[in-house]
């Protein structure tokens, strides 16, 4: 440890609460960026920084004076006793680092996703009802006033009955990004999951905003096939998954996949990503009603509703460190964006993944390489044109007669599971 801060003291009245850092490099990074501001204008208090390489000061991700920086989050936590704990920290470490969190006495800001089991999920749930503590999830996009036009969208009727909901992304991976760290594209590390593949970790997000619209589509009475009477939390749960995942490198997991998800009530959501894409698509998520069609550009937050000539960009994203900040000042008021709890299916869907069969390598003609290490990058010949027509037809991969797609993972979701 090189720890320049002191043991915490008494808390003055009006003090503004003291966040930790877990995990100040990397990704880290920005977070330290959305946290400097905030500091500088006496809303937290940037006790601590903790990461087992250097910690750099820069221009826009400071280390304040006073700051201590440690290489052991235990230590950290003793030395300190921060209010508010940020965990950005390779997946497999996530709860047990939590846990040493909360038994200090920290609300928490965890990094997506949060945990790769629903049993680790009611574990950390159960001890945040224990500590009496709050967990934000860091789905930052479910921050965004264009996902929230959506939803009212969706739930007022625009779209008539919501038949289906899908997303498409098309990115770019390089040599480099699979040598970043000791984890990456891996599917675990010491015996522990970490699912470094594309539906789990950089297009998460767009799993997860197909979710937060189909609950809401359920919620209000809106979509397709939910039964008469049937509670929500029933009808907007995973209830069977099927899922094909492809891989263009020697790693353990997928950069490539087409999974569909069918809820409880019938509605399907349907994936269809990769990493190893021709022409960038940045993420968009489709919701197919029977009055008409809406697009929603995650990353850009960018919205089409029905009877619009083009995307238009609805400006406002709310910060989820500042939410949480809020939430703390006036609980009643200031709902979490992201509670642990909303994250539940996302969850769910996770484990489906990490009990599937190894992804399918795609190798030969379909696979380009351009460019050299680092920089090399690999793409499927035609990918984009399949997963878009995947996404707008509610598809697999496999049913629409792509030549390198192989036949799905099925598994079904326990009904109890819905409890997490």
């Amino acid at each position: 440890m090189s720890a320049s801060g002191t043991a915490a003291g008494a808390r003055s009245a009006g003090a503004p609460p003291r966040v930790a850092l877990v995990g100040a490099s990397g990704h880290g990074l920005w977070h330290r960026r959305t946290m400097a501001p905030l500091h500088e204008a006496g809303r937290l208090d940037l006790v601590a920084l903790v990461d087992v390489r250097p910690v750099e000061a820069l221009p826009d991700a400071p280390v304040p004076p006073g700051t201590g920086v440690f290489t052991d989050h235990r230590e950290m936590l003793a030395a300190v006793r921060p209010d508010v704990v940020v965990i950005c920290t390779p997946p497999h470490t996530h709860l047990p680092i939590a846990l040493d969190a909360l038994a200090a006495g920290a609300d928490l800001l965890l990094e997506k996703p949060p945990v790769l089991s629903l049993a680790e999920h009611r574990v950390l749930a159960d001890a945040l009802a224990e500590a009496g503590r709050v967990c934000q999830v860091g789905f930052q996009a479910l921050g965004s006033a264009a996902l929230g036009e959506l939803t009212s969208a969706v739930c007022d009727g625009r779209l008539g009955t919501v038949t289906g909901i899908s997303t498409v992304a098309s990115w770019q991976r390089t040599d480099g990004y699979y040598a970043r760290s000791p984890w990456a594209g891996r599917r675990s590390v010491h015996g522990r999951p970490v699912l470094d593949g594309v539906l789990v970790n950089p297009l998460a997000h767009a799993v997860m905003q197909c979710l937060a619209v189909a609950r809401a589509a359920v919620s209000a009475g809106v979509a397709a096939g939910r039964p008469d009477g049937a509670e929500t939390s029933d009808a907007a749960w995973p209830a069977q998954v099927e899922l094909e995942r492809y891989r263009t490198r020697p790693i353990e997991v997928d950069d490539t996949a087409s999974l569909r998800v069918t809820l409880g009530g019938g509605l399907p959501v349907v994936a269809a990503v990769t990493l190893a894409g021709e022409d960038f698509i940045a993420g968009e998520v489709v919701v197919h009603g029977t009055a008409g069609r809406a697009v929603l550009e995650y990353p850009t937050d960018r919205l089409l509703l029905p009877g619009e000539p083009g995307l238009r960009e609805v400006p406002g994203r709310a910060g989820l460190l500042a939410n949480l900040l809020e939430h703390r000042d006036d609980p009643g008021a200031v709902p979490l964006i992201a509670p642990l709890a909303r994250t539940a299916a996302f969850t769910a869907v996770a484990e489906v993944i990490r009990a599937a069969p190894e992804p399918a390598l795609v190798e030969g003609d379909p696979v380009v390489s351009t460019g050299t290490p680092p920089d090399r990058v690999l793409t499927i010949r035609g990918v984009n044109a399949a997963l878009r027509r995947a996404a707008a037809e509610g598809a697999l991969l496999s049913e629409l007669g792509v030549p390198w797609a192989v036949k799905p993972h099925r598994a079904t979701v326990p009904e109890e599971a819905g409890d997490a």
